[in-house]
């Protein structure tokens, strides 16, 4: 900044003042936030929640290894792939399954699907590695994976794949979908931030939290309530909610930043919050 002309810096503070601004003049939603951690784990994330209250998500044991899990009624049960290891658990639909993704023996990602206590390999034939990120009532799932011409989204009907690309996007990262097939995408734009969009099978439209360095969608619910982690200009991360057009931001009080990746129709939100005076993630459970 020493050697900037006195204009670019002012122009570099109203930009940043501004950002703050937009971020400041959001509608807060208050929530009622349940710390969930594992116990005896140095970390807990909650990926995703179904209507019966399920939530899915992964942890890390005394050794550092991830592990997928599953917590319904104060029960948790870990759900690994027994074809590799750190197993994610990253949604559920409402008859329980379960998908995610795990390290395989060449180090790549491999999608799973877990349902009825079987564990199935998904993905796209051919591809480099996969991550199954959603999942709905009719089985469909949605993800991501990568070839040789980068990475993209998927949307796995039952029968066949189907690859997903944002328009202009670096890369696509895939999001959740309901029951309407309604999908959210994560994806790259060309300076490297993450952007979001809603994806109806023909049209995307962007859906970036207002202000945010980075707005990264997560679920969707029957409602068309969409779930965000967005970082603000000083990195800081915050959760936010797209309910009927409006963004309404929200933070776990008990952390200094707060992501946001599930959400059920009965509007409960369930992600991640780093404690105050920890680097550690414990999950939550949120609802009004």
């Amino acid at each position: 900044m020493k050697n900037c002309r006195s204009s670019l810096c002012s122009l570099v503070v109203l930009l940043s003042l501004l950002s703050a601004a937009a971020a400041a003049t959001r509608p807060v939603v208050n929530l009622k936030f349940k710390t969930i951690n594992v116990p005896g784990a140095q970390q807990t994330d909650i990926f995703g929640v179904n209507n019966s209250s399920v939530g899915v998500g992964s942890y890390v044991d005394s050794h550092g290894s991830r592990h997928g899990f599953m917590a319904a009624g104060g029960k948790i049960t870990d759900i690994d792939d027994p074809n590799g290891t750190n197993t994610y658990c990253l949604a559920i639909n409402n008859h329980g399954a379960i998908v995610g993704y795990y390290t395989a023996a060449n180090f790549s990602a491999q999608a799973f699907l877990y349902e009825n206590g079987t564990f199935t390999d998904i993905g796209p034939v051919g591809s480099t590695g996969s991550q199954a990120l959603g999942i709905n009532d009719q089985g469909e799932i949605t993800g991501n994976f990568g070839d040789a011409g980068g990475v993209h989204g998927f949307l796995w009907d039952g029968t066949s794949y189907t690859a997903i690309n944002v328009p202009g996007a670096a890369f696509t990262l895939g999001g959740g979908i309901n029951n309407a097939g309604l999908m959210t995408e994560v994806w790259i734009d060309a300076d490297g931030s993450a952007e979001s969009s809603l994806y109806d099978g023909s049209q995307f439209t962007t859906i970036n939290v207002p202000g945010a360095e980075d707005s990264s969608a997560g679920a969707i619910n029957k409602f068309g309530d969409v779930v965000f982690s967005w970082e603000d200009s000083n990195d800081n991360y915050h959760g936010a909610v797209l309910h009927a057009g409006k963004f309404y931001n929200f933070d776990d009080p008990k952390g200094v930043r707060t992501f946001g990746y599930g959400i059920n129709d009965h509007r409960v939100i369930v992600g991640a919050f780093v404690p105050s005076g920890s680097s550690n993630h414990s999950g939550y459970g949120a609802k009004r």
